[in-house]
């Protein structure tokens, strides 16, 4: 039975594909789940509008998501964070401050898990951040330094 994927499903295809799938996993499974329709014409009409529709917004997206990498990569954040006299930090610095610290301090905003840490930053200091968005990657510094505690 053909039918038309309306979400990528492992194994068979992806989204807004046309693809030939066995009657008894079409009828019992894809489409009451509702990760398929029936490939009627105006089925395959539907699909090919999403399909155009979402290349358009992802190529939006990518030349944005581009041009925040390119910002990150000028600057430098500075991540302020409580740590010890001998610099290591009490709260670990990871994705989601990082995300906040770009937001506020140059006006960058990255979808979440685009930064690639492979370990919570627990030290202060001077880091390289990973950035995988797709098939774009890029890298940034940021600067943990420690909180000044006021007495």
């Amino acid at each position: 039975m053909k039918v038309i994927l309306l979400k990528d499903v492992k194994g068979i295809g992806r989204a807004h594909e046309e693809v030939v799938a066995k009657d008894g996993h079409a009828l019992n499974f894809l489409i009451p789940k509702k990760l398929a329709v029936a490939a009627t014409v105006g089925a395959r009409k539907e699909a090919e509008v999403r399909k155009t529709d979402l290349r358009a917004r992802s190529e939006v997206s990518a030349k944005l998501i581009e041009q925040n990498l390119a910002t990150l990569a000028e600057g430098r954040l500075l991540i302020t964070a409580k740590a010890n006299e001998k610099g290591h930090l009490y709260d670990a610095v990871g994705e989601s401050e990082i995300l906040a610290a770009a937001k506020e301090q140059v006006q960058v905003e990255l979808p979440e898990g685009a930064i690639k840490l492979p370990k919570p930053i627990k030290e202060i200091g001077d880091f390289e951040i990973p950035v995988a968005v797709g098939e774009m990657f890029g890298k940034f510094s940021i600067t943990v330094q420690p909180e000044m505690e006021s007495k």
